[in-house]
């Protein structure tokens, strides 16, 4: 007997996948931040010239270390090329290892090659990627001056490094396109990283405590800006990547604002890993670090495929239509 062709309810199926909610997610919260500003916040009355959050919508974006050591780094280093977030959050390797790719190259391995081999020959593996020792010497050469005069500044001028402040440094000194932070040095994006001393970073402070001891960083006062960030927008979106520490300071500093309007979180953890990186994000609006009104997706995917797809679907694309503008306003005039 054949079934009588029924059209389905539309609350019984999908339109679209995650991966196409989490491009309107995006797509939304850029809209939102093109649009005139509500009202200014305290930190554009205080000094306009390095506000980094004079749009509608303030984007907090965050992602894990290896992110950086991937190719996914070119797409982030777009986006702060092309000043389309406007705060970044995240570890110490996600730092350390844009910068020392800009001293020396990394290498394709494979998850399998065996560690004692690696070990023997010099090569540090990270995931499917590969380190040569070498380059983790050079960048000790490079960052040992830095740290001797931002100890002499702390000493001279009562500067009170934190670490958005040494990052901000780092970038400057760096003076290579090829790094995302140097062009967030040169756009006035901050980058906070709560675990900047978790990796090679922290090992070079404790080498050069034998040196020249008392450099400090002060964490608290990054944690107070980071803060005052999200509770002086208009409106906020989350795009995190990965997660662990990185994610979870931008939540909770959008709790301090009643929580984000907009969230899109990639990555692949679950919630029975008894840690934040696989809290969903219905689990974020129980702690106020979400929105109630909003509309967050989690994508559950390999963050260093689908990243780059997002950013050619969302970002991308409003440069792109920006830079048509531009062109058409020149052409006329």
């Amino acid at each position: 007997m054949a079934h009588h062709a029924h059209p389905l309810p539309e609350d019984t199926y999908r339109k679209w996948s995650q991966v196409g909610l989490a491009i309107q997610e995006i797509n939304t919260m850029i809209e939102r931040r093109q649009q005139p500003m509500e009202r200014i916040n305290g930190f554009a009355e205080e000094d306009p010239s390095t506000c980094p959050c004079l749009n509608s919508c303030t984007i907090f974006f965050s992602y894990t270390s290896n992110l950086i050591s991937s190719g996914v780094r070119e797409s982030i280093r777009y986006l702060a090329e092309h000043k389309m977030v406007d705060v970044l959050v995240t570890t110490a390797g996600g730092i350390e290892e844009d910068l020392i790719k800009c001293l020396g190259p990394m290498y394709i391995g494979d998850f399998d090659m065996p560690g004692k081999h690696l070990y023997k020959i010099g090569l540090n593996r990270t995931g499917n990627t590969l380190m040569p020792e070498e380059n983790y010497v050079k960048f000790d050469k490079w960052l040992m001056p830095i740290l001797e005069q931002m100890l002499l500044e702390q000493n001279t001028q009562g500067v009170r490094w934190t670490p958005s402040k040494m990052i901000r440094r780092l970038g400057k000194e760096i003076n290579n396109p090829e790094s995302v932070y140097y062009w967030a040095y040169k756009n006035n994006i901050p980058v906070f990283s709560p675990a900047l001393t978790d990796g090679a970073i922290g090992d070079a402070f404790f080498l050069f405590s034998f040196k020249k001891p008392g450099l400090i960083l002060d964490i608290a006062e990054d944690i107070t800006k980071l803060n005052h960030l999200a509770v002086a927008a208009n409106s906020t979106g989350i795009l995190a990547l990965g997660g662990g520490v990185s994610k979870h300071q931008v939540c909770n500093a959008n709790a301090w604002r009643d929580g984000a309007d907009y969230a899109v979180f990639v990555n692949t953890a679950q919630e029975f890993d008894g840690c934040d990186s696989g809290a969903r994000p219905d689990e974020a609006v129980s702690w106020g670090k979400i929105s109630l009104d909003a509309k967050p997706v989690k994508v559950f995917a390999d963050a260093s495929i689908v990243f780059p797809l997002l950013v050619a679907e969302t970002f991308a694309v409003h440069a792109n239509k920006m830079t048509a503008g531009k062109n058409e306003s020149t052409h006329v005039s």
